[in-house]
């Protein structure tokens, strides 16, 4: 793709990047990489985090970053919220000069940096990537949630366009009051995530045979991804099959209190790059058990790795998989179903089989470059000055309890 002549420097500002694992992180490095490709110089602003060093990680990614102090996100120890530091965030975009700030978070960097872009005239465009306001319920905090929602709204409001992965979600947003907002998909890297990858070796440190049957979660070890459903699942299968392996890969507050309390299912905490893949395509059946996922892009690498897939009819399950064709899906927040999903499956090898096959092709058709395409067009089409058209009273409210 040849780019314009007025996009060649763009600025994202997100809480998370590579090399942490989390989807947000996963989608944004790469669409840096596909910018960089296309010629494009690209700026990253977010919270140092705990033992990073300068010339490492994002900084190989990246051609210019501005690191911020940070502090802990609760429930997320291992990440950092940036403080909202609108000077230094305000020169920084002054030394780089973009053409367009894609602001990827909301907290109150996100917002240090939308109100510096303003100031500076450039061009802002948002992405709506964690479902945040929907995970104070697991925290006991859901008395939060109204308040959350509200902020999240008028934040983006004030931006020019606001990207989502899916089509159920722009319809959710827009119904709420959220203006101008436009669909970025994702993609998936299918020569990484491939079914070659499989491992009899793996599969029998699981204590796994080649015909026994792997059922495999990957993703943050949390409360607000549904985890007891896994566990059910797994517990009903086991009951008429004690051969039933449950896998879980990645880390989390969470995972403690599941190795003490189910010894008997494998943890392997977090796996990167080739021996992810690996790990993948190891498993049969892979269980996505989130209500609260925008998107879910292990549900695409699960597919392009050759697995059965039993997901909620929403979020990637919806974008990607037709039910009893390549993959599973059960009514939203429906538990039941999601488990007589996973049990069909095991009851019927060659369905499974021939779902299997079936998610390999379909995530085929899922390209990055495509995708990074979009995302250049929507940067492209951003438009400056955008007015803030809720009232003064309104706004103020959020902003506040934003910052506090």
């Amino acid at each position: 793709m040849t780019i314009p002549d007025q996009l060649h420097r763009v600025t994202i500002v997100s809480e998370t990047f590579a090399p942490e694992i989390n989807g947000v992180a996963n989608t944004l490095s790469h669409l840096v990489q596909g910018l960089r490709q296309r010629g494009i110089k690209v700026q990253l602003i977010r919270p140092a985090q705990a033992g990073e060093r300068s010339g490492s990680g994002a900084d190989a990614l990246t051609d210019a970053i501005q690191r911020l102090p940070g502090l802990p996100i609760p429930g997320y120890a291992s990440l950092r919220f940036g403080l909202p530091l609108g000077r230094r965030i305000r020169k920084a975009l002054q030394q780089f000069r973009p053409q367009a700030v894609y602001v990827a978070t909301e907290g109150p960097l996100g917002l240090a940096a939308l109100q510096a872009a303003r100031r500076c005239q450039l061009p802002v465009i948002s992405g709506f990537h964690t479902n945040f306001h929907q995970y104070f319920a697991h925290y006991r905090l859901g008395f939060l949630t109204g308040l959350a929602w509200r902020y999240l709204r008028w934040f983006h409001n004030r931006t020019s366009a606001t990207l989502v992965p899916t089509r159920q979600q722009a319809a959710q947003l827009q119904q709420a009051g959220f203006r101008n907002v436009q669909r970025l998909a994702r993609g998936v890297n299918s020569e990484l995530f491939h079914p070659s990858r499989r491992s009899e070796a793996l599969r029998r440190q699981w204590g796994a045979r080649p015909d026994d049957l792997v059922l495999l979660y990957v993703g943050r070890m949390a409360a607000e991804k549904n985890l007891q459903l896994a566990l059910a699942t797994w517990r009903r299968l086991r009951a008429t099959d004690e051969r039933v392996r449950l896998v879980l890969v990645g880390d989390g507050p969470a995972l403690a209190a599941i190795r003490s309390q189910h010894p008997e299912v494998i943890c392997c905490g977090s796996r990167r790059g080739e021996e992810l893949a690996q790990h993948y395509a190891s498993g049969d059946v892979f269980l996505f058990p989130s209500k609260t996922d925008t998107f879910g892009n292990v549900v695409t690498e699960a597919m392009a790795s050759g697995l059965a897939l039993v997901s909620f009819d929403y979020a990637a399950g919806q974008e990607h998989v037709r039910h009893l064709h390549n993959g599973m899906l059960a009514p939203f927040a429906d538990e039941e179903a999601f488990i007589r999903c996973a049990g069909e499956l095991a009851e019927r090898p060659n369905l499974q089989q021939q779902m299997r096959a079936a998610a390999r092709a379909e995530a085929e058709t899922i390209r990055w470059d495509h995708i990074v395409d979009e995302f250049i067009q929507r940067l492209q089409g951003a438009a400056p000055g955008v007015k803030d058209h809720e009232s003064e009273q309104n706004a103020a409210r959020p902003k506040r309890a934003a910052v506090q």
